[in-house]
């Protein structure tokens, strides 16, 4: 068939079995469709098809013009964490639990796919945060989160001591169990059980909702999502074991006087749906929300 994406990538949930299913109807589908199809190396081991070739997630980065990705939202952000480097559109098929950003069903997917691989589609850009641990002023470690960045105590529930700091500029000392930076995708996960905003995906917002504050005064608050944050960790925190986990996946180690910076990352997921997708409505049938009265 005449489609933009020459080269398709498969990325799967290794050890499902749902999900290898739903990959090998996938893989025979597009293989029919005349397309080239590569898959992820530890997920293809797994599916025993003949002749496929299998790559690595960077591999596939640098090769694929398109992902779909079979699984959660789990598997989404870290597909994304590594794809967002490569110019590679990502759609995903619903294999997890709630699926904010897995559209199409793994029952009913081919007509929608193939509708999309003819180029009747919507896209759009998703913003991922970068994360920084400094001490002493040296760079320790740093990641990608698509999510959310997340200051915590690690194994167990102790208060950190921190100040924030935007764009240089002092907010407020905090005293929690920690902290959660979200960007408008990470708006319906861990941070909505905080109590944190819900941010529609096309605004420019990073929103910053503290863990259980010891003050009732404190409330999430949502930032413009150029600005630099820094997280100041007392030097007098009781604690040596706190983390920065990003989307719950990825962990830094923080010590007491270290500084956390969290900023936009230059690289951004293109993330296609099918054409009618209705975040409204996404929202409505993965919460719970009522439906029209009248």
């Amino acid at each position: 068939m005449e489609t933009e994406f020459n080269t398709i990538a498969l990325i799967g949930k290794p050890d499902h079995e749902g999900a290898n299913q739903t990959l090998v109807a996938l893989y025979k589908h597009l293989a029919d469709l005349g397309l080239n199809v590569v898959i992820e190396r530890r997920v293809g081991e797994q599916l025993g098809l003949d002749q496929v070739e299998l790559l690595e997630m960077v591999e596939l980065g640098e090769r694929a013009d398109l992902a779909i990705v079979v699984g959660g939202d789990g598997n989404m952000l870290g597909a994304a964490r590594v794809l967002a480097r490569f110019d590679v559109a990502v759609v995903g098929v619903n294999r997890g639990n709630l699926g904010f950003l897995t559209d199409l069903s793994p029952d009913s997917f081919e007509y929608p796919l193939e509708r999309l691989l003819a180029g009747d589609y919507q896209a759009e850009q998703r913003f991922l945060l970068e994360t920084q641990v400094h001490r002493h002023g040296q760079l320790k470690a740093s990641n990608t989160a698509m999510n959310e960045a997340v200051l915590h105590p690690g194994k167990i529930a102790h208060m950190i001591e921190f100040e924030v700091y935007i764009n240089g500029v002092f907010m407020y000392s905090q005293r929690a169990d920690g902290m959660i930076v979200a960007t408008p995708t990470g708006s319906t996960a861990y941070s909505l059980s905080a109590g944190g905003p819900i941010v529609t995906p096309n605004l420019n917002a990073i929103t910053l909702a503290p863990m259980f504050p010891h003050t009732l005064s404190c409330r999430p608050i949502v930032i413009d999502a150029d600005s630099q944050i820094k997280l100041v960790i007392s030097p007098n925190n009781k604690t040596s074991q706190m983390l920065v986990s990003c989307d719950g996946h990825v962990s830094l180690a923080v010590q007491p006087g270290d500084e956390i910076y969290i900023s936009k990352s230059p690289h951004k997921l293109k993330l296609l749906h099918p054409r009618g997708h209705n975040y409204f409505e996404v929202l409505r049938s993965k919460l719970g929300w009522g439906s029209k009265l009248f």
